[in-house]
């Protein structure tokens, strides 16, 4: 009597179990890699969770599955890490973290499952999926993503190397380690180790740069309320309550002092404004380089997001107008298309675009590297400034339309990698939180309580010179992931060609 065999599905068709056990297995992994950004912050979850993506990945047994299992990871971990975004928009919330997860459905369609390289091309998979998702559309969004998740941890070393694109390979080369150690799998894992170990080693050693002196540099917050729009804020009240705060500096005790972005709010030109002028004189009362956060109307129903710097004598002397501006909170892409399907009450208005590095001048000509908020999630930003000459980086920044701490706490883990890239000192000032002074290896040296009026100061280091970030960018490291993309791939065509020339030609 002959022994009943299984029913198998026919070649090539994808069944539910194929798809639903690596799906449910990416699920798992998005929400444990969610854990590692702030305000969680717990790095080694980054780590795991990038191990059970590669695990779902080689688990899926189809292009199809794999596709989906790569674009429910990412669905998984950004719904969670962006919830801020809610605030402004439930809709835009649901379509920014889809529009995050599609490029890693494109990643799992793409991986190369087996071979001995396999590790590799899921790690390159990872980082091409996470950098594209950083630069497009609309110059890209990196928040909540796996690379921030990585700041407080050993591995954000790497980024002095090569910036975020690094940082990430190195944490996806990590959990394809840990997946291969699930396999018992030892020679390969220890050999995927290899690469973000002698990275962060190499980057940890790495020169910041050379000090060439010091400022006395002081961040005011003035304080306030959380979660509240700026149509809802009285614009006079948020600049008196930073002019009270600033009053509390003792005349000499420092060299510059930085107000937040959107710490004035006026109707037109700074110049011969009441504003202008009181601003001046603070300058002059406090014998020092005053940086202001200004927003300045333009006619058609525009404006510009700018940091203007008044001198010790009360001159306005210079300004740098924000470069990199938020979608849909700055401005409405393809505005007259998207009102028709969202509310754009909340942003009437678009911001006009700057251009250049962000340099501002110190009372003794030090140059000055700014990036305004959301610019400091983009390492060209920082990048262009300190390029140009800068020689600490600052911040001026504004989360209070946040209630809770994820987005201070993400800006605050952004500068902590910009501090890795560009080895800088980075000093961070926000109107409600958090402000903060970084140390270019990334250590929090002061923060300030999220709603309340403080002053943060402290000497700070200027340093000249660049780290290998610097002179290289995201650009050579996005073409290294690439090829880890395409290894396995190659591999196995090289592996193919070789068995066919080895083997003896059959009889006819």
């Amino acid at each position: 009597m002959g022994c009943l065999s299984p029913k198998l599905p026919p070649i090539g068709v994808v069944t539910s179990a194929d798809v639903l056990r690596p799906a449910l297995l990416a699920v798992l992994g998005g929400l444990v890699a969610a854990a590692s950004v702030q305000p969680v912050g717990l790095w080694p979850s980054g780590l795991v969770g990038a191990g059970f993506l590669t695990l779902a990945w080689w688990q899926a047994r189809s292009r199809p599955a794999r596709a989906v299992a790569g674009g429910l990871w990412a669905l998984a971990m950004l719904l969670c890490t962006t919830i801020w975004v809610i605030d402004f928009q439930a809709v835009g919330y649901v379509v920014l973290a889809l529009l995050g997860a599609t490029f890693f459905t494109a990643a799992g369609a793409l991986v190369p499952t087996g071979g001995t390289w396999a590790g590799v091309g899921a790690a390159g998979a990872i980082t091409v999926a996470e950098s594209l998702r950083a630069r497009v559309p609309f110059q890209g969004f990196p928040m909540g993503g796996l690379p921030q998740g990585q700041a407080a941890g050993p591995l954000a070393a790497t980024a002095r190397l090569g910036g975020t694109t690094l940082l990430t390979l190195a944490a996806a080369l990590f959990g394809a380690a840990l997946a291969e150690a699930l396999r018992r799998r030892p020679l390969q894992a220890g050999a995927l180790l290899l690469v973000p170990v002698v990275a962060a080693v190499l980057g940890s050693v790495a020169a910041p740069g050379e000090q060439v002196g010091s400022l006395r540099i002081a961040a005011v917050q003035g304080g306030g309320p959380r979660g509240t729009r700026a149509v809802e804020t009285a614009a006079r009240d948020v600049f008196d309550s930073h002019l009270a705060a600033s009053r509390t500096i003792v005349p000499g005790t420092v060299d510059v002092v930085l107000w937040p972005e959107n710490a004035v709010s006026l109707d037109g030109p700074t110049a011969g404004s009441p504003e202008g002028d009181e601003m001046a004189a603070e300058a002059r009362r406090l014998g020092a380089v005053l940086l202001v956060g200004v927003i300045e109307d333009l006619p058609d129903n525009r404006f510009r997001n700018a940091q203007l710097a008044f001198a010790p004598d009360g001159q306005l002397v210079g300004r740098y107008d924000k470069v990199h501006l938020v979608p849909f909170g700055e401005y409405a892409p393809l505005r007259e298309l998207v009102s028709k399907l969202v509310d754009l009450s909340l942003l009437p208005r678009d911001a006009l675009a700057g251009t250049g590095p962000g340099i501002l001048l110190g009372p003794g000509g030090q140059r000055l590297g700014v990036v305004i908020s959301y610019e400091v999630f983009f390492g060209d930003r920082s990048r262009s400034a300190i390029r140009n000459g800068g020689q600490v980086l600052l911040v001026p920044t504004n989360a209070a339309s946040y209630a809770t701490s994820q987005v201070p706490d993400q800006e605050v883990a952004a500068a902590r990698l910009r501090a890795w890239e560009t080895g800088r000192d980075v000093v961070q000032a926000a109107p409600t939180g958090f402000s903060a002074f970084v140390t270019p290896d990334g250590e929090v040296t002061q923060r300030s309580d999220l709603g309340a009026q403080q002053v943060l100061s402290g000497r700070v280091p200027l340093r000249t010179g660049s780290t290998p970030y610097l002179r290289t960018g995201d650009q050579l490291w996005l073409i290294i992931a690439l090829a880890c993309l395409a290894l396995p791939g190659l591999a196995a065509l090289a592996e193919g060609r070789a068995r066919r020339h080895l083997d003896p030609p059959s009889d006819p």
